[in-house]
């Protein structure tokens, strides 16, 4: 099953959920992480602040992959003069 995450509340849900179905606990996934429970439940919490590495290294234990989809073109902002950016 895919689950397309636009937002860290979605991200949280999610890992969350994959933990849940697999039936661990977040000391159990700490331990195949190689960190604390108190870090698993930060990453659950926060995975807006955290690393890409950690993010996609608990989804492997968790069994799932991380992919990215182009969704095709997107339409860019108007800058104001004089302003770089994105």
């Amino acid at each position: 099953m895919n689950y397309p995450i636009d937002t860290p509340a979605q991200a949280r849900a999610v890992l969350r959920a994959l933990r849940h179905g697999r039936g661990l606990s977040q000391a159990q996934v700490g331990q195949l992480l190689g960190v604390s429970q108190k870090r698993v439940a930060r990453i659950e919490s926060a995975p807006d602040r955290t690393s890409f590495d950690q993010i996609a290294k608990l989804v492997a234990i968790l069994g799932g992959r991380v992919v990215i989809e182009d969704t095709g073109p997107t339409v860019p902002k108007k800058q104001k003069p004089g302003r770089a950016g994105w």
